[in-house]
């Protein structure tokens, strides 16, 4: 995918942020309930504390992943509002397996407004996407013995958009997996990894470990193409049609799951963006895609109005990282292209930088390619080397 189909979606997120609010009265529309009880969140959620087990179920072997196991993990996370609620992680573990061997917490993209986008459900399908970016990576750190942990980062409502988020749960998730005595990490060193949406979990997570989790050590966090400012993608804005409005559109779905009050975005729609939402509703990437190909906000907004909501405006820069004035404690490594139509380099360096001031350990890599998607793949084997190294014990380095 191109950068300018990709500053075309960065445009429709930003006005989708930015409509007024009252327009219409609209209720949020939420995923359909998982059919499987096991994903059901307990009546008494609230008398757990983050991380601790909720449930945990065996799965079946993967020809992917030859000779390692699955298990799913059911925990208790905590919501952007600070509610508690039920989420997943899949582990998958070399039968190899040593006791207190290390564990690599993967937080792969998830684009998706439905149960069966999770990551837990996707390894069941024949999903290409999944397979092809993510396998070849997985098994390697599977054959070195490391246990590897897949959150579905979006929580029980889809919330697509929500970035905080995705760093509670995946904090949670380290946090549930060392209390299940079959899995025999409780005492091993942990390291966190992602890209794009991915990587905004893992460094939201590496950000929020000091306040969120001070209980939860890792070794160190590797992310690349991380959108660290939402804010800073309101520039450039564009009311045309594009290929990839439907994500934008996801976006606004998902933030307002995630935030009903605060983040009102059906309020906003006419009832042909009514339509298009409903459409979308339980969709994963592909489908997401192909009903928004060639739309645009102007189509689907009852309103194009650039004032600004102040409770709307403070959701997205309570999910922009660089806003957030915490800062890791852990090592980082960080990757991106040094131009990217999708991702403000400008917000990654002012981060990276702040970091690099409070005392963190950055490593910071340009790939040589003006490309979001290719440098996904020309930073995982440098983000391999330098996770290997952290759950191995070596200092970090720092290119401060």
């Amino acid at each position: 995918m191109s950068w300018r189909p990709m500053r075309a979606f960065i445009a429709a997120a930003a006005v989708l942020t930015m409509l007024p609010v009252a327009v219409g009265s609209a209720a949020p529309l939420y995923p359909e309930p998982d059919p499987d009880p096991f994903y059901a969140q307990p009546a008494d959620i609230a008398s757990y504390q983050p991380g601790d087990v909720l449930a945990v179920r065996p799965m079946p072997a993967l020809a992917t992943f030859p000779d390692t196991t699955v298990t799913l993990i059911r925990f208790r996370s905590t919501s952007s509002e600070g509610k508690p609620i039920a989420a997943t992680t899949t582990v998958l573990q070399p039968n190899n397996h040593a006791p207190d061997a290390p564990v690599l917490s993967y937080q792969h993209i998830i684009n998706g407004l439905g149960n069966q986008c999770s990551v837990s459900k996707v390894l069941y399908t024949a999903d290409p996407n999944l397979m092809v970016r993510e396998s070849v990576f997985w098994n390697v750190a599977l054959r070195r013995g490391w246990t590897m942990a897949l959150p579905d980062h979006l929580g029980p409502n889809f919330a697509y958009g929500a970035a905080k988020l995705g760093g509670q749960i995946t904090l949670d998730g380290v946090r549930a997996i060392r209390k299940v005595d079959e899995l025999r990490v409780a005492g091993s060193r942990v390291a966190m990894a992602g890209y794009s949406g991915g990587g905004m979990a893992t460094a939201w997570a590496a950000a929020l470990q000091p306040t969120y989790a001070p209980d939860v050590e890792i070794a160190g966090a590797a992310m690349g193409g991380v959108p660290m400012n939402l804010v800073a993608m309101l520039e450039g804005l564009g009311f045309g049609s594009h290929p990839v409005f439907g994500l934008a559109l996801a976006a606004g779905i998902g933030l307002e799951r995630e935030y009903p009050d605060r983040f009102p975005i059906s309020d906003q729609m006419n009832a042909r963006g009514i339509a298009a939402r409903d459409a979308i509703r339980n969709a994963c990437t592909n489908d997401i895609l192909s009903t928004g190909a060639g739309h645009g906000i102007g189509e689907f907004a009852a309103s194009t109005s650039m004032i600004a909501d102040k409770q709307a405006r403070a959701v997205v820069e309570e999910n922009s990282l660089s806003l957030y004035d915490g800062a890791p404690k852990m090592p980082v490594f960080e990757w991106h292209s040094p131009i990217d139509g999708l991702i403000p380099i400008g917000a990654i360096r002012d981060t990276t930088r702040r970091w690099c001031e409070a005392g963190a350990a950055v490593t910071t890599f340009e790939t040589p390619v003006p490309d979001h998607l290719t440098a996904a793949v020309l930073g995982l084997p440098m983000a391999m080397t330098w996770i290997d190294a952290r759950l191995n014990g070596q200092p970090a380095p720092s290119n401060c």
